[in-house]
């Protein structure tokens, strides 16, 4: 048996994000173990998780909001990609730059996801446009 969400390739990916954050909070400094290293995995895995729980045959509505949380989590991650180029915890950018550029295809999918649905709510939030050019 395979569940809806197994087949979602932005779920598949999500994984696949999930991964590259875990990578880069393993090589974070140990005294940011317990502080950005776990708040940026808790956000990535929270991705996965919420486009999961989405798929579950609630409506399109209930299923958009998951996939808001989702997004709000992707954005997360992120910022601490944001946080860990600051504070120069790598020494080789490249990292974070790969998982930049991922975030962008993985939110314009959450994105588009999200657009498919048929919701009844009035809220609407309008699309985001980012540079091409990651900041690191």
């Amino acid at each position: 048996m395979t569940y809806k969400f197994e087949q979602l390739e932005v779920w598949q990916r999500s994984l696949e994000y999930a991964d590259q954050i875990h990578e880069i909070a393993d090589r974070l400094p140990k005294h940011e173990r317990y502080n950005l290293a776990d708040q940026m995995t808790r956000a990535a895995n929270s991705i996965a998780l919420n486009v999961a729980e989405g798929s579950t045959g609630l409506s399109d509505a209930e299923q958009d909001r998951f996939l808001r949380i989702a997004l709000r989590s992707l954005l997360e991650t992120v910022a601490s990609l944001h946080l860990i180029n600051r504070r120069n915890y790598l020494d080789d950018p490249t990292p974070l730059r790969e998982a930049y550029r991922d975030s962008e295809t993985l939110f314009a999918k959450l994105q588009a996801f999200r657009s498919s649905l048929d919701t009844d709510s009035t809220v609407r939030e309008e699309p985001i446009e980012y540079d091409d050019d990651p900041p690191f």
